[in-house]
C-alpha cells in the first residue's frame, strides 16, 4: 500500500509540474515582440533589451548554449515562478531527497503554486520533519524546453538579471545526475566570471567585492550551525536532550552573528531579518549549496588560461568521473586555489 500512495502521489505531483510547465509556454511572448509592443512600458522595454544583449553575449562570448531559452518572455502576475519545499528530520540536517528520471536526486521539491508548496510543507511537518519553503524566481528544465525570461527574474537589478541567463544555461550546458553541489558550483562560477567578462565588454568597472565578501562570511556562519547541529545530533540522547542542544546552538549562532556584524558591518542590517526568525534544520540547507566548489572551478578556468571552450571540456571531464574521484579532484583543485596557485 505505501508503494501504491507513493506512486499516486507521484503522479498527482507530476501532473501538476506538467500543468504549471505549460502554462509557462502558453503564456510566453517573443522578446523582440514585446519590446516592438506600443503598450509595453519603456522601463520593461529597457530590462528586455538588457536580457536580450546578455542572452547574445552568452552564446558569442561565454561558449553557452544558442537556442531559444530566454529569447520569449513571460508576465507571471505573482512574485515567484517556483516555491521549493526542503525538509529534515527533526534532528538531522542532511535533507530529505527527491529523485526525478531527468535531474536525479535534489533536496527539495519545486511547486508552481505556493498554496500546494505549503500544503507539502504543512504535511511533512506533521510527520515530524524540519520543513522550509522558499520562493525562487528562475529556473532551468535543462534544455527540455526554452526557458523564457520571467517576470519574477527583472526585480533584480541589471547585474542579476545577466548573471541569472548565464546561471541557468549552465545548466543547460552541464548537468551532472544526483550531485546538486557540482551543478550549482558550475553554474553559479560561469555567473560570476560570465558577470564579471559581461561588465567589461559594457565598460562597466568591476564589482567592488563589499556585498560578496559578506555574503561569504554570512554563509560561513550558517554552515558553522550547520556542523555544530550535526555534532550534537551525533551525540545522541532522548528527545528532550537533542531538542535543548538544537536550540542552545541556535542561540549561539544569533550572539555569534551579532558579534561578527557589529565586527565587520555595523551599518548592514539585511541579515538581521532571517536571522530573528525561526530557525530550524531544514531552513539551513539551500547555504553552501551553489557556492562549495566555486575555488575548484576558479582553479580549473586559470589553468586553462580563461579559455572558456578548455574550461568546458575540462569540467565534462571531471563530470564523467565516479562521485568520489570528481570530488577528491575538487578538493585538490580547491587546494590549490587556497594555496595561492590560482587567482
Amino acid at each position: 500500500m505505501g508503494l501504491l500512495l507513493s506512486a499516486c502521489g507521484g503522479l498527482r505531483y507530476y501532473a501538476h509540474v506538467a500543468h504549471g510547465q505549460s502554462q509557462l509556454l502558453l503564456k510566453q511572448r517573443p522578446v523582440d515582440r514585446v519590446i516592438a509592443d506600443p503598450a509595453t512600458s519603456p522601463a520593461l522595454a529597457r530590462r528586455l533589451e538588457l536580457a536580450r544583449q546578455a542572452r547574445r553575449f552568452a552564446s558569442q562570448q561565454l561558449g553557452l548554449p544558442d537556442n531559444r531559452s530566454y529569447t520569449r518572455y513571460v508576465e507571471l502576475g505573482r512574485p515567484y515562478v517556483v516555491w521549493n519545499v526542503f525538509a529534515t528530520p527533526r534532528y538531522s540536517v542532511d535533507a530529505v531527497r527527491h529523485c526525478f528520471p531527468v535531474a536525479g536526486c535534489v533536496a527539495y521539491r519545486g511547486y508552481f503554486d505556493e498554496a500546494k508548496a505549503k500544503g507539502e510543507a504543512a504535511r511533512m511537518k506533521a510527520e515530524g520533519d524540519d520543513v522550509y519553503v522558499g520562493g525562487v524566481s528562475a529556473y532551468s528544465t535543462l534544455g527540455w524546453f526554452a526557458d523564457p525570461i520571467l517576470s519574477s527574474m527583472l526585480r533584480w537589478d541589471d547585474d542579476e538579471l545577466a548573471g541569472t541567463i548565464f546561471h541557468e544555461l549552465a545548466h543547460q550546458l552541464i548537468y551532472v545526475q544526483d550531485d546538486s553541489a557540482f551543478n550549482e558550483s558550475f553554474a553559479s562560477f560561469v555567473q560570476e566570471q560570465g558577470l564579471k567578462e559581461w561588465r567589461a565588454s559594457r565598460k562597466l568597472p568591476p564589482l567592488l567585492g563589499r556585498e560578496q565578501a559578506e555574503d561569504d562570511g554570512f554563509t560561513r556562519l550558517v554552515l558553522d550551525l550547520r556542523n555544530r547541529l550535526r555534532q550534537a545530533y551525533a551525540r545522541g540522547g532522548d528527545e528532550a536532550a537533542l531538542e535543548a542542544a538544537k536550540q542552545a546552538e541556535i542561540a549561539a549562532f544569533r550572539e555569534r552573528y551579532r558579534q561578527w556584524r557589529e565586527a565587520n558591518w555595523p551599518d548592514d542590517h539585511r541579515y538581521d531579518a532571517w536571522v530573528a526568525a525561526p530557525i530550524n534544520n531544514a531552513r539551513l540547507l539551500p547555504f553552501g549549496l551553489y557556492d562549495q566548489w566555486k575555488p575548484a572551478f576558479a582553479a580549473l578556468f586559470h589553468q586553462g588560461e580563461g579559455q572558456w571552450p578548455v574550461f568546458y571540456a575540462d569540467v565534462r571531464r571531471l563530470a564523467k568521473l565516479p562521485r568520489d574521484a570528481r570530488d577528491g579532484e575538487l578538493r585538490r583543485l580547491a587546494g590549490a586555489t587556497a594555496g595561492g596557485q590560482a587567482p
